[in-house]
């Protein structure tokens, strides 16, 4: 796996050879380019991680999990913890 931020497929864009993907990350939707993956198409609910924009790996929600707990221990406090702080 590599590092990157995990990040969950709200939609597949149109446009730029649809390689373009709206991902939210921790509560914040963004814009990638999702070219670089070659499994096929992905679908909304799809986990990837992300580096500098570009999806570069599919991972499955307890990969995203995992993930995103080795960014908290670099030192990366998770955003959006469910309790509203």
């Amino acid at each position: 796996m590599c590092l990157g931020i995990p990040g969950q497929v709200i939609e597949l864009l149109e446009g730029y050879g649809n390689q373009l993907a709206l991902v939210e990350v921790a509560g914040v939707r963004r814009k990638i380019n999702i070219g670089l993956l070659d499994e096929g198409p992905l679908e909304p609910g799809s986990w990837v991680l992300i580096h500098m924009g570009f999806a570069l790996e599919r991972v499955d929600p307890d990969g995203a999990e995992q993930a995103m707990g080795g960014l908290e221990l670099m030192g990366r406090p998770r955003e959006n913890d469910g309790d509203g702080r």
